[in-house]
């Protein structure tokens, strides 16, 4: 994947806020990808006693769901955790893990939010602008905004609010388990990002792009000389 250069990751907070207030403005939330025929999922495992990471990205033939190449990139984490600001953690070594691939995935869920962030632009959406491939945040957890609980039945979602505006979906991809927060990361919008995100879905509560390259950040998947990355191409 080719990666865009827009700015410094060596900067103060100050800085990094600023940055994301000027690029938000960049971020497409409108467009859904045509002839899909990859998939990417990226994620990160953090070792906070070390301080290091593992990111991964893992690209599957769409709509099958076959991973058909992994890559993965270690390092040192250079800035600590600070809430609104994780893509500057982490987007370093992901975007490392991204040049290293050879595939151009038509879209690429993250583990992580899209425009469902204070200043409408978290990881997916940072990402997004640097790859400029369609992404999606598929998050774990709710960063701002309220929503009211979904059906139970896989597909049924909510729409999640901030001061009045729509920033995301609270999505149920599974009976019985919490929903996954689902937001336009970039170049896709919020119909076209839900739709997608569960077709990718295989019975788990996350979507098979990110639940492998948590996977694989987590050294818990197979290497991808096993999946017959030849056939995949065809």
């Amino acid at each position: 994947m080719k990666v865009a250069r827009l700015h410094s990751w060596r900067v103060s907070t100050a800085q990094a806020i600023d940055i994301q207030r000027s690029l938000a403005r960049r971020v497409s939330r409108n467009g859904e990808p045509d002839s899909l025929r990859f998939v990417a999922g990226v994620d990160i495992s953090v070792s906070r006693a070390l301080g290091t990471a593992t990111a991964a990205v893992v690209v599957l033939r769409y709509p099958e769901m076959i991973p058909v190449e992994i890559k993965k990139v270690s390092g040192r984490l250079t800035i600590p955790y600070i809430p609104g600001l994780l893509s500057f953690r982490e987007s370093p070594l992901i975007l490392a893990a991204c040049r290293k691939v050879s595939l151009t995935p038509g879209l690429i869920l993250v583990d992580g939010q899209g425009i469902a962030h204070p200043r409408r632009i978290g990881l997916a959406s940072h990402l997004g602008l640097f790859l400029r491939i369609p992404t999606v945040g598929c998050a774990k957890s709710l960063l701002c905004g309220e929503y009211t609980e979904p059906g139970d039945e896989p597909g049924d979602y909510r729409e999640i609010l901030d001061n009045g505006e729509t920033i995301g979906a609270a999505l149920r991809t599974r009976s019985g388990v919490k929903p996954i927060y689902v937001s336009t990361g970039h170049l896709i919008g919020l119909e076209p990002a839900i739709y997608r995100v569960l077709e990718c879905c295989r019975g788990y509560r996350l979507p098979e792009p990110t639940r492998l390259a948590h996977l694989a950040a987590g050294g818990n998947l197979k290497p991808e000389k096993d999946y017959g990355k030849a056939e995949c191409r065809s």
